[in-house]
């Protein structure tokens, strides 16, 4: 038996809580709950942590301003859950670092499959480099197997769900990519023609890359067909 993951869920909701943490711990999770924004984050320790979920709406802090939080110390998957009417709230939530989400009313197994997904990326075995997997475009590179990038010598922090979106993009410069191409890879669904999850994906990079988002060079936006990573704009 491998050991348990450690998930740390912020919910306000005792039953709810209860119920998340009754069905996890069955399928190999340790459980710690928070039920405040606030003590969530002065008690995290992201040494203990593997993944976290996180509720929107939360008392002495609300959910965005604890995820917030947590990216400045924590680099691991953050799945938050949000009300199906809250579309703003998981965007908001996306363009702060979030990984997924999930709405609720919460459905265990649908949760899960997110968990596991999100796991599955981030402790992936290591593998042997191969002369691909360091890609260099002027003044970016990107180092496949140390998970790092760097701009002009700098590095750039990542989470690991951006830089996979932008190690795609990078592999396939100077192909168009399609919202359902990048979907399919960065969730492993198809694309519904509504989530924004690229999107607002796609407007980080370009932020932390330095790439004007109202004149993107970088990372174009093909109006109609999709997103196109431009190999010669990086010196």
């Amino acid at each position: 038996m491998p050991a348990p993951v450690r998930l740390l869920l912020i919910e306000d909701d005792v039953r709810l809580a209860q119920l998340v943490k009754d069905y996890l711990t069955h399928e190999n999770f340790s459980i710690t709950v928070e039920h405040r924004g606030d003590s969530a984050l002065e008690n995290f320790d992201p040494a203990a942590v593997d993944i976290v979920i996180l509720d929107l709406m939360l008392p002495g802090m609300d959910g965005l301003k604890v995820c917030s939080g947590l990216r400045r110390i924590y680099h691991g998957p953050i799945l938050i859950l949000t009300a199906k009417s809250s579309d703003i709230d998981h965007v908001m939530g996306l363009e702060l670092g979030a990984d997924d989400f999930v709405h609720k009313p919460i459905e265990p197994p649908v949760l899960l499959a997110r968990l596991r997904a999100l796991l599955r990326r981030t402790q992936s075995a290591p593998v042997e480099q191969a002369p691909g997997d360091n890609l260099t475009f002027g003044a970016l590179s990107i180092n496949v197997r140390a998970h790092e990038v760097r701009l002009g010598g700098d590095v750039v922090d990542f989470t690991t769900q951006e830089f996979e979106l932008l190690h795609f993009l990078a592999r396939n410069a100077g192909k168009v990519l399609s919202r359902d191409d990048i979907f399919n890879n960065i969730r492993g669904i198809e694309y519904d023609g509504l989530d924004r999850t690229v999107d607002v994906r796609i407007s980080r990079l370009r932020k932390k890359l330095q790439d004007n988002p109202s004149q993107p060079q970088r990372i174009k936006t093909v109006w109609g067909k999709g997103y196109l990573f431009v190999g010669d704009a990086w010196n």
